[in-house]
């Protein structure tokens, strides 16, 4: 048994043996636009596409889970600029919600018994970390843990 392992060993060494597709070594490409085809995409897109593509690379650099690959009961960190923020006055418990959008999804971040925090705006950048939850079929962050970035 050794022995003919060893002969298939050498055969296949030597070239006699057909080698398999999976044997071969392959060799990993990184597709990379050329610098006119950037420059085409960036006449053509549309304005809130360039945004998107340029949230999506700053979300990837900085580590963040993208928001479209989020689920329910995860403890997430999500990095993005907020769309818009609201505030909500109800009889009991007053909320502070925002939506922060990542480029890929948005992620609704809602502060219970807040009127108001200092640097929550829309147009800002910031990263969050909490843990998801499902309201009406909306990614949601209930008193996320946030950090301001600088403006850019």
């Amino acid at each position: 048994m050794a022995e003919s392992r060893r002969t298939l060993t050498r055969q296949l060494a030597v070239g006699r043996l057909p080698r398999k597709e999976s044997d071969a070594p392959t060799m990993a490409t990184v597709e990379r636009p050329s610098p006119f085809r950037k420059f085409f995409r960036r006449l053509v897109a549309s304005e809130a596409e360039l945004d998107a593509e340029e949230l999506q690379r700053s979300t990837a650099e900085s580590g963040c889970t993208p928001a479209c690959d989020v689920k329910r009961g995860q403890l997430v960190s999500v990095s993005g600029r907020l769309r818009t923020v609201v505030y909500t006055p109800r009889t009991n418990l007053p909320t502070l919600e925002a939506d922060l959008y990542d480029g890929s999804d948005v992620v609704t971040l809602v502060w219970l018994g807040r009127r108001h925090i200092a640097g929550i705006e829309p147009g800002r950048q910031l990263t969050v970390r909490g843990r998801i939850a499902i309201r009406d079929d909306r990614k949601v962050i209930y008193n996320p843990y946030y950090e301001l970035e600088l403006p850019r």
